[in-house]
C-alpha cells in the first residue's frame, strides 16, 4: 500500500487538481517545484496561495500536508530555447511541436523529485502530464513517464509509483475532477488562485481564471471550462 506522496506541484490547474486528488488518497502529502528561468514565474508566487487556500478551505486536508520544496533549476533555461524562457513569440517548429516545448523539463523534474523523494521517504510521484488534450510534448506521453518510472527506481533502487491521474483525461474532465474531489470550492479556488498563462498574465479575469486568453494554455483552460459547464447546464 502507497501512503506518501510528493506532488510535482507548480500551481497551475492541472497540478491542484492533482494535489487534491493526492490529498484525497495518501496519508502525507508534500509539494515541489521548480525555477527554470521561466517567463510566467508568476506560477512560483501563485502556486503559494493556492496551497494556503486549500489549507483554509479544506482543513481535513491540511492535516495531511507536509512541507513545500522549490528547487532552482535555472540551468533547464540557459539552455532552452523556448519561447517559455525567451521573449519570442509562440510557433509551430519545423519539427511538429510548439516552440514552448522545453527539451528534458518533464525527465528532469521527475529525476530531481524522485531524488526528494527518495531523501524524504516518499513513495508516489505524482504529475499532471497528460497525453489526451495536450500541446503534443513527448515527455508527457505514457510511455515516456513508464518508462521514468522503470529507470528512477532501478537507478535509486527503490521502488518508485508514478501517479498520472490526468493522463487519459481532457481539460473539460480535470475541471469535472476537481469537482468531485472538492466540490465548487475546489473548482472556484482553481478560478481564482490557479496559473496556467504562458503570459504570466494576472491582470485579466475570464470565467476560467485569470490569463491573456490568447496563448496555448490559455485557450485549453477556456476549452475546457466552457465544455465543462456545458455540461453542467444540460438536464
Amino acid at each position: 500500500m502507497h501512503t506518501t506522496a510528493l506532488v510535482l506541484f507548480s500551481g497551475g490547474q492541472d497540478s491542484t487538481t492533482c494535489l487534491a486528488q493526492a490529498l484525497s488518497k495518501y496519508e502525507r502529502v508534500e509539494t515541489v517545484a521548480f525555477d527554470y528561468g521561466q517567463r510566467h514565474s508568476v506560477e512560483l508566487q501563485a502556486r503559494l496561495e493556492v496551497l494556503r487556500e486549500i489549507k483554509t478551505r479544506f482543513p481535513h486536508w491540511a492535516s495531511k500536508m507536509g512541507e513545500d520544496h522549490m528547487l532552482d533549476l535555472a540551468v533547464l533555461g540557459q539552455v532552452s530555447e523556448t519561447s517559455l524562457t525567451r521573449d519570442t513569440a509562440f510557433k509551430m517548429e519545423a519539427s511538429g511541436l510548439p516552440n514552448t516545448f522545453v527539451p528534458g523539463r518533464n525527465l528532469l523534474f521527475l529525476t530531481l523529485a524522485a531524488a526528494l523523494a527518495y531523501r524524504r521517504d516518499l513513495q508516489v510521484l505524482v504529475t499532471g502530464v497528460c497525453e489526451t488534450d495536450f500541446s503534443g510534448y513527448p515527455d508527457c506521453r505514457d510511455d515516456t513517464i513508464k518508462a521514468m518510472q522503470l529507470a528512477l527506481s532501478l537507478g535509486m533502487d527503490k521502488r518508485f509509483l508514478i501517479d498520472t491521474p490526468l493522463m487519459w483525461i481532457d481539460k473539460s474532465a480535470t475541471w469535472a475532477m476537481a469537482h468531485s474531489l472538492g466540490g465548487q470550492a475546489l473548482v472556484e479556488l482553481i478560478i481564482e488562485h490557479t496559473h496556467t498563462c504562458y503570459m504570466g498574465d494576472r491582470e485579466h479575469r475570464h470565467a476560467w481564471g485569470y490569463g491573456c486568453g490568447a496563448c496555448p494554455a490559455c485557450e485549453l483552460r477556456a476549452r475546457g471550462f466552457a465544455s465543462y459547464s456545458a455540461g453542467l447546464s444540460k438536464p
